[in-house]
């Protein structure tokens, strides 16, 4: 269990979807307490919790998320690969940080901590909850799969959801109705042309139209439609929000839901940087130290039926976070 891969298969193989992460947050405190570290679970909801697990402290944390998107699917090896549900998002990133704290430890290093939180996937009330910790640390390198390279910045996300209004009616007689479908058909493909804000370093905002409901039988003229879409933001959200406030004005209803800024990270020279479009729970934990983002794997498989991580990419990886976390402490 002290082999990267061996343990990262046994993260996976345990289910750990999205508010069910009571297995797998059991199987990490007692890796950690068998190990003679200071393990905290502090609850989140009932069965549920943060693993904070500590030496000395007031030096490094390495921190991911132990919760998984659905459905589960279980590990397997093949080609030099290990697939399965949390490969690379993010039970192999959680499993090269306790090998690396563990290494760190046993060389002698005592000021690292480890922080695996619950509820990433869904509106992270883990990292929420964490942030009320008492942390000591100065440094926090968050991980999500950045294929290796130190994260430079990375794109914050706006939730909108886009409410038209009609008039109900038989299909037969669509003069007395209204249809709130067509103006809604008709305002979408106006937003590739606003002026969203550009970023030197995290590149354009994006917008994606995620979901579309609207309207009850195709035999009645539909009173009511939205759309729920994520923007991915590049700088502040206000001019963004100002955009859109001006596209719907007098044909829309906008409803304005979570909200996560961009962020820019410290980066360490010698070590490959560049920025990502994806966010992490990283501004939700303040109180940890100053950020830097970095894993191993791709996040174009995260979230996919074969999900995976390099085998010899994840063992590299312990080998970066042990030389991140002394560099960060000389």
């Amino acid at each position: 269990m002290n082999d990267v891969v061996s343990l990262a298969a046994e993260l996976i193989a345990t289910p750990s979807t999205t508010r069910d992460e009571g297995a797998v947050v059991d199987l990490v405190s007692r890796w950690l307490v068998a190990r003679d570290w200071n393990v905290t679970v502090q609850e989140v909801t009932p069965g549920r919790g943060n693993v904070w697990a500590s030496r000395k402290g007031g030096g490094v944390t390495l921190s991911t998320h132990l919760d998984t998107v659905p459905p589960h699917l279980p590990p397997r090896r093949e080609d030099g690969r290990l697939y399965g549900r949390g490969a690379c998002d993010a039970k192999g990133i959680a499993a090269a940080m306790m090998v690396a704290a563990e290494r760190l430890v046993a060389e002698g290093e005592q000021r690292v901590d480890l922080l695996l939180v619950v509820g990433e996937e869904r509106g992270s009330d883990g990292a929420r909850a964490a942030n009320q910790l008492p942390a000591t640390s100065r440094w926090l390198i968050n991980g999500e799969p950045t294929e290796s390279i130190l994260a430079s910045g990375c794109k914050g996300a706006l939730r909108v959801i886009v409410r038209t209004e009609g008039k109900e009616a038989h299909s037969a007689y669509p003069h007395l109705g209204r249809s709130a479908i067509a103006p809604m058909l008709r305002m979408l493909p106006e937003l590739d042309a606003l002026p969203f804000p550009s970023d030197p370093v995290l590149g354009p905002t994006t917008v994606n139209v995620g979901l579309i409901r609207g309207g009850t039988e195709a035999n009645i003229v539909p009173g009511a439609c939205e759309a729920e879409m994520m923007v991915r933001l590049v700088g502040d959200v206000a001019p963004v929000r100002a955009l859109l406030d001006g596209w719907a004005k007098g044909r829309a209803e906008l409803e304005y839901g979570s909200f996560i800024p961009a962020q820019h990270f410290h980066t360490v020279p010698g070590f490959e940087s560049a920025p990502v479009a994806y966010t992490s729970d990283i501004p939700l934990l303040t109180n940890w130290g100053k950020p830097l983002l970095f894993g191993p794997g791709s996040i174009h498989v995260a979230h996919t039926t074969e999900e995976y991580v390099r085998e010899d990419e994840l063992r590299a990886s312990v080998d970066t976070y042990v030389a991140l976390v002394r560099r960060l402490l000389a």
